[in-house]
Order: structure tokens, then C-alpha cells, then sequence
């Protein structure tokens, strides 16, 4: 992944910040930062090297001047659309000749697998929140 968009001069989480606004719209900064799961100061340099590189636009959000609404700019959105998916890249060559009926199997078990897994935290998450 990292090869496929050092080529156009991004990281990995700059990716995952673009692809976030290119399918959602404006998103405000904290919402992204809980989303994808990155503390607010990494997040923060992330969306400055965007902003800089003219990709993402960063503007105060009317109600609350401390919060900062980001969305995906002109140059950005033009740039996406011409991205390779490193996702997809990663998995043609890692699944490259492999029978689809194994792989069929193996989606099931593992999409499985996430659900029970997300269900599990978040019954873990309910009972915490219902014992304080």
C-alpha cells in the first residue's frame, strides 16, 4: 500500500483522511478522528500536510469556532479519482490464483468471525456503560 501511494506523494493515513471525505462529504475533524480510529494530534498534522498540499480544505465550523469542518477540495477529489485502490492492489496480488470457492469460504468465515467479534465489544462496551 504504502509503494502504491508514495507514488503520489501520500501515506497511509492520508489516504484513509481523502477516502473518508471523498465518500462522505464535509466531515468535522473530531467525528473523522474518532472514525478512523487516530488520536486528534497525529490527525492534526495529517489534515495540516493536506491542507498545505491544497487536497483537503479545513474551515471553522459556524456553530462552534474551536471545531474545524474538513472536506475534500477540487485538486483532491481530482487526485482520488486517479488513485490505484492500494486495497485492491493488495489483494489481486495476494489472492492472485487462488479457487474461488476457497475464497468464498474463507469470506464467510471471517465476515463471520467480524460479527461476532463486533457484536462481543459491543455487548462489552453496553455492559460497562450499564454498570457505571
Amino acid at each position: 500500500m504504502e509503494a502504491t501511494l508514495r507514488e503520489h506523494d501520500l501515506g497511509p493515513t492520508q489516504w484513509y483522511v481523502l477516502h473518508t471525505l471523498f465518500t462522505n462529504g464535509p466531515t468535522m475533524q473530531r467525528d473523522l478522528s474518532q472514525s478512523l480510529k487516530i488520536e486528534r494530534a497525529t490527525l492534526s498534522g495529517v489534515v495540516q500536510t493536506l491542507v498545505r498540499k491544497g487536497l483537503v480544505a479545513q474551515v471553522a465550523d459556524s456553530a462552534d469556532q474551536r471545531q474545524r469542518i474538513l472536506s475534500i477540495t477540487d485538486a483532491g477529489r481530482s487526485l482520488w479519482e486517479r488513485l490505484p485502490d492500494p486495497t485492491e492492489i493488495a489483494l489481486a496480488v495476494s489472492f492472485e490464483g487462488a479457487d474461488e470457492a476457497d475464497l468464498a469460504v474463507a469470506r464467510r468465515v471471517l465476515q463471520t468471525a467480524t460479527e461476532r467479534l463486533t457484536a462481543h465489544l459491543a455487548g462489552g462496551a453496553a455492559a460497562a456503560a450499564a454498570s457505571s
